[in-house]
């Protein structure tokens, strides 16, 4: 298949696994990692509408199956991880880290420190409505910006976002670029400090160690189309999966984690088979016990390996 000639690196058959937190993945047809934006502009314009294109960010939430993606996977880099802070307002390319961002916007007295633990970079925070703490990208974003397949430039409202638990709407093949928040202000030297108890915290109750990523499913509660918790049904993953007696469960080389038992962990030579397959059991074992359905938090995405 003849695909565009970017200025940027387009690498056919290239292996994943490298590029995800839990070290998992077979390869895509091509990675394309644009040099700047009109880069990815041009490309997906002249991209023939039946290639399949999958917006990748760091990895951090996501398994890619042992057989790969067949499609062109998009991975942002330096040109995209730009901070900027004016006022209230904090504008963040969508390969910026979350972290970097909460550190940033603390340091000018702007209050997004509920990023600061979250794994992963802003397009992915935005994506999947991203949360800690009580507070979620929801309540914060003033709008994002993507290109479209057609290669085009789109502002994203909130409400077109249409903003739910852990997820959102944005339609398949758009790749964000950039999201501006606003914050309370804050004072920058309380804002270091409570950054640095919530990151005791989560080190103190999360295989932060590990090779994982980050929540494996949704709490069963209900929310808000904000994604807010409804205080009224505060069931936690953990707790049914302890339940079902699923704390460090295993299948080959993955884990559910004993310090927290809705991480999935690679031990060390877990596939995404394994990783997937123990997920599956967990959400079996939790519903023959109590009745309840867990969903993923962590995406998956590609095809097994062939026999």
């Amino acid at each position: 298949m003849s695909l565009p000639t970017p200025r940027g690196r387009l690498t056919p058959n290239r292996p994943l696994n490298d590029l995800t937190w839990l070290r998992v993945g077979g390869p895509a047809d091509w990675l394309f990692q644009p040099a700047d934006l009109q880069d990815l502009q041009e490309f997906l314009a002249a991209l023939d509408p039946s290639v399949p294109v999958f917006p990748m960010g760091v990895g951090s939430n996501l398994i890619v199956r042992d057989g790969g993606i067949r499609a062109v996977v998009i991975r942002l880099g330096r040109g995209f991880n730009t901070i900027t802070v004016d006022g209230t307002r904090v504008t963040a390319g969508a390969a910026a880290l979350d972290a970097h961002v909460a550190k940033r916007a603390a340091e000018a007295g702007v209050d997004l420190t509920f990023l600061r633990t979250i794994p992963g970079s802003i397009g992915g925070a935005v994506r999947m409505n991203a949360g800690c703490y009580g507070s979620y990208v929801a309540d914060h974003l003033i709008h994002a910006r993507a290109v479209t397949r057609q290669g085009e430039i789109f502002t994203l409202s909130p409400e077109d976002l249409q903003f739910a638990y852990r997820q959102s709407d944005l339609p398949d093949g758009w790749v964000l670029f950039e999201a501006v928040f606003e914050g309370p202000e804050g004072d920058p030297e309380d804002l270091a400090a409570r950054m640095q108890t919530q990151l005791q915290k989560r080190d103190e109750t999360q295989p932060t160690k590990d090779r994982t990523a980050g929540s494996t499913f949704r709490n069963p509660a209900g929310f808000s189309s904000t994604g807010h918790a409804d205080d009224t049904h505060e069931l936690k993953a953990w707790k049914v999966i302890d339940d079902a007696g699923m704390r460090g469960a295993s299948i080959g080389g993955a884990q559910m984690s004993p310090k927290h038992s809705n991480f999935l962990v690679n031990t060390g030579e877990a596939t995404a088979a394994d990783l997937e397959g123990l997920g599956e059991e967990v959400r079996k074992k939790v519903f023959q016990h109590s009745g309840i359905e867990l969903h993923w938090e962590i995406m998956r995405v590609g095809e097994p390996a062939s026999e």
